[in-house]
């Protein structure tokens, strides 16, 4: 994405922030990070996130889907700390702010609900226990549970309450996948 597309997604972000009644400092304005993951397919797989925290032991975001944009199915593995002791992965509960939002999980019941995946994203989603969380509603993920989420046709936005996050070591079923986003220098395009 170039310098235009990722201010545009962040103004898109925050109007649904605003929908949600969540206040943002200017600078939490500037930061607002969009990911692609990659993909260049933001509008279809893609997230907005606003990093509150995120400390050796405890972070807090809020993440903004537009309508029916998933994010792809992941887990968060476990690793090692910077004590040297063994860390079990990250333990996230998404509390929905705004809209709706469908989570995907593995479950040993029948899944209910029809799941839409973007064109040609069917063969990176295998989890299909759908948790339909509606405005108020949280659920808790346990570490290394793998996982994906889509909005529902209003968009959402949900507020993730986790142990530390080390988004760069998320491992995606789908390998074309990078969490990390990546800048086009419009002029020159490098990245």
């Amino acid at each position: 994405m170039n310098c235009q597309q990722v201010t545009a997604y962040q103004n898109q972000a925050l109007n649904y922030l605003k929908k949600a009644h969540i206040v943002l400092t200017p600078l939490e304005i500037h930061n607002i990070e969009i990911v692609d993951f990659g993909l260049g397919n933001f509008e279809e797989v893609g997230l907005a996130i606003v990093t509150y925290v995120n400390t050796s032991r405890v972070c807090a975001k809020e993440l903004v889907l537009l309508p029916h944009q998933i994010c792809p199915e992941h887990i968060h593995p476990p690793y090692e700390h910077e004590d040297g002791h063994l860390e079990p992965g990250k333990e996230e509960t998404f509390r929905c702010r705004y809209g709706q939002v469908n989570l995907y999980v593995k479950s040993e019941k029948e899944a209910y609900g029809e799941r839409l995946h973007p064109e040609g994203h069917n063969h990176c989603a295998h989890e299909s226990h759908e948790i339909r969380l509606k405005e108020g509603e949280q659920y808790t993920l346990l570490p290394h549970t793998k996982h994906w989420f889509q909005a529902g046709e209003k968009g959402a936005v949900i507020s993730e309450f986790s142990t530390q996050s080390r988004d760069a070591l998320d491992i995606f079923t789908d390998p074309r996948i990078q969490r990390i986003p990546t800048m086009v220098d419009e002029k020159e395009g490098n990245t």
